[in-house]
């Protein structure tokens, strides 16, 4: 996209291995994992996995927190200072996601109706946690 408007760049959560991070994201929501190799050479800080044509999700070692001194107090946020993030899925996705992460013993919670969000009431949505304790809620508005 190039025009202006304001958009989702980014989310950085902290993980404890960046690169099994990137293998959850990947292997359950079909996340294209970014710049693995160079951060297994040392030459990223941590890699990435894509969400959509504008978005990722940057993968952030717990060991980076210390060089997070961008606003007094951003070094302490490694942990979970995010509530939650939502990630919005056409059905078959959310039905396929859901269905993933049962069968890969990942606990779901029970599924909401009418949750309100940027698209106002969605239809379905659950939370789950990635394996740093990261929630992430999946919904769909279809």
């Amino acid at each position: 996209m190039t025009d202006n408007t304001t958009r989702l760049d980014h989310v950085v959560l902290w993980v404890r291995d960046p690169v099994a991070a990137a293998g959850f994201y990947e292997e359950n929501l079909g996340l294209r994992p970014l710049r693995l190799t160079e951060y297994a050479a040392g030459t990223a800080s941590f890699p990435s996995v894509r969400l959509n044509e504008e978005t990722i999700l940057d993968l952030a070692p717990h060991s980076m927190a210390e060089r997070m001194r961008v606003l007094p107090g951003a070094d302490a946020s490694a942990g979970h200072p995010v509530n939650h993030v939502c990630l919005s899925l056409s059905r078959p996705d959310f039905e396929a996601l859901r269905t993933r992460l049962e069968e890969g013993s990942v606990p779901v919670s029970e599924l909401s109706h009418d949750s309100y969000g940027a698209r106002g009431p969605a239809r379905r949505s659950f939370y789950f946690a990635d394996p740093d304790g990261n929630i992430i809620e999946a919904r769909h508005y279809d």
